[in-house]
């Protein structure tokens, strides 16, 4: 059985000799702790290991991984292997090695899994790239950071990490990727926690293309104070342009760093959450944590 396997006994069974939650750290932590463990591990630990380390059982690890996240455990190393797979790798590696450095343990499995997932075995997957990207979950979905030498071009949130590395691939048709388990890696975490708990203004090198006005309102959205908005015409009218509200929407829209660059802050003059390329769940979501981590009241989904 593959190691991520969920238990199949009784929820009442596994419950038995476990911490029930609360004992040290609220479940938000313990899933990114989670995350974190099934992310590092080549190949990720077992997951009565990591309901261990949560303080759980197995079976109420996986249930709120699930609640939370909206896959499983195991899932998520699954996904994980395959978005290891599809991305570029050096011209110079053999398929083999490609299959083994995504994490599958045997040629075969690895085989199968990129011809059904993908649609072509691993050795005439393309070629790496030279922007650097990562994706893992957050508790608003997939989320991929992807990175110049010179800093972030692309957060975006999504619900397939395929699709998500597929958009990055389009948008930059003739960049060579590389998937990073360094730098980014360290970023992604920064901005998981800062989704997760936001407690004050997210710094990190960015390196975004886009017209000059689009430029002007990008800078000035990370100056709007978290746990706060502002109006699409109150924006206009602090760049000097007050009848351009409709371009500052448009560039908003454009924009291609969810949460660094916080577009989510902007409403419409009523108040309403107007649009969010992202989903206007996520916008509410982002804007409820931030309203209540300003107040310093709790999540209550947190716990």
């Amino acid at each position: 059985m593959a190691q991520f396997e969920e238990s199949r006994r009784s929820p009442t069974r596994q419950r038995s000799g476990a911490a029930e939650p609360g004992a040290s750290e609220p479940w938000t932590m313990r899933i990114v702790a989670a995350c974190r463990r099934i992310e590092d591990g080549d190949p990720p630990p077992p997951l009565d290991e990591i309901a261990r380390a949560a303080e759980s059982s197995v079976w109420q690890l996986v249930r709120r991984f699930r609640e939370r996240l909206g896959v499983t455990p195991r899932e998520y190393a699954a996904a994980l292997r395959l978005v290891r797979l599809a991305g570029p790798v050096a011209a110079e590696a053999r398929a083999i090695d490609r299959v083994f450095d995504a994490g599958y343990r045997s040629v075969g499995r690895g085989y199968a899994e990129s011809i059904r997932s993908l649609g072509l075995p691993p050795g005439r997957l393309r070629k790496a790239p030279r922007i650097d990207w990562w994706v893992g979950l957050s508790d608003l979905g997939w989320l991929l950071i992807a990175a110049t030498g010179r800093g972030i071009c692309r957060i975006a949130f999504g619900d397939d990490p395929l699709i998500l590395r597929d958009e990055l691939a389009a948008t930059f048709p003739n960049a060579r990727l590389h998937h990073d388990d360094g730098r980014l890696r360290t970023w992604f975490d920064a901005v998981r926690d800062q989704i997760l708990l936001p407690a004050r203004a997210i710094e990190l090198p960015l390196d975004v293309q886009g017209t000059a006005f689009q430029a002007r309102v990008w800078a000035a959205l990370r100056q709007i104070p978290l746990g706060t908005t502002t109006s699409y015409s109150a924006l206009a009218e602090r760049l000097g342009a007050p009848k351009a509200s409709r371009a500052v929407a448009a560039a908003c829209a454009a924009n291609p760093v969810a949460v660094v660059v916080p577009c989510h802050r902007v409403v419409a003059i009523d108040g309403s959450l107007a649009g969010y390329r992202w989903g206007l769940e996520r916008k509410r979501a982002l804007l409820g944590r931030e309203a209540r981590g300003k107040a310093g009241t709790p999540d209550p989904a947190a716990g």
